[in-house]
């Protein structure tokens, strides 16, 4: 019990400190267009914002698609047909400065900060392939993310994304702001899990589907979302989905221990994994 009680104070003290920086930070804050505020308002009322690269017009984009395109046709083609669960596959592609580039876009670390409100770090990017499945299981399940109090992850298609290639969906912030009993209902179910997600029927039972935001797109859609304080998921597919995954949370995070996977061996690069391959 004792025990309990220190952890309790350490959690009370973290968020005074973490409420304190906030405050103290809120001068510096970096200036925004007109276009890009707009996008920060969505972010905090919704928790998700949808646009495309075009839209976006970051000046890195023509060489971002390049290099990802070329790492996506180096990809392997696995052979897990057979398997009832097919995880994703996931490479770290960080170290290209390419890709990197593009997510240091000043544009977009000004959004990110003003939303977070605190000197932010970019951890990384993932290049990750979905595939087909007919059951919920991993990041199919609905959940949320965990490194930080405010985690800003920017997910672009890599191909048409329909129903049959199972879009990412979300439920506006606004459905389950922290007073409302759907945030408690919701994560009441989310500890009975602990914390692995729950599927979509758990889920009707306090949001209904229709109130659920499906993002579909073409490729080249590009999708802006807190995975903290959003409740999301992939969906069932019968198609496969490439994508990447950028992360930027606060500097530090909350939770540094969960953000080493977009830079260290966890999801090695493809250059590395053939070099271990040939090596053998």
């Amino acid at each position: 019990m004792l025990n309990n009680i220190k952890d309790k104070i350490a959690s009370l003290e973290s968020e005074l400190f973490h409420r304190l920086a906030l405050l103290k930070h809120a001068p510096n804050l970096p200036a925004l267009e007109e276009g890009d505020r707009q996008i920060l308002n969505t972010l905090k009322k919704d928790g998700a914002y949808v646009t495309t690269l075009a839209e976006l017009g970051l000046n890195s984009t023509s060489e971002l698609l390049k290099t990802t395109y070329n790492q996506l046709s180096q990809m392997e083609e696995l052979n897990n047909e057979h398997l009832d669960k097919k995880w994703p596959q996931i490479y770290t592609v960080t170290d290209l400065p390419e890709i990197s580039a593009w997510g240091r876009e000043k544009r977009l670390l000004n959004i990110i900060e003003n939303y977070i409100g605190l000197p932010i770090t970019f951890h990384g990017v993932h290049l990750r392939k979905d595939f087909k499945s007919h059951n919920q299981f991993g990041t199919l399940l609905w959940h949320s993310d965990a490194e930080d109090r405010r985690i800003i992850k920017i997910f672009i298609y890599l191909n048409d994304v329909d129903k049959k290639t199972g879009p990412f969906e979300y439920i506006p912030r606004s459905l389950t702001s922290l007073f409302s009993l759907n945030y408690w209902r919701i994560y009441y179910k989310l500890l009975k899990s602990s914390y692995l997600g729950i599927n979509d029927e758990e889920v009707k039972e306090v949001i209904p589907k229709s109130a659920w935001k499906s993002c579909v797109g073409p490729a080249g859609t590009v999708i802006i979302v807190d995975t903290k304080n959003t409740f999301h998921h992939g969906t069932v597919r019968t198609e496969d989905r490439s994508a990447l995954f950028f992360c930027y949370t606060a500097n530090p995070p909350e939770r540094p221990d969960l953000c080493t996977q977009y830079w260290d061996d966890t999801y090695p690069s493809i250059e590395l994994k053939q070099q271990v391959e040939n090596s053998r």
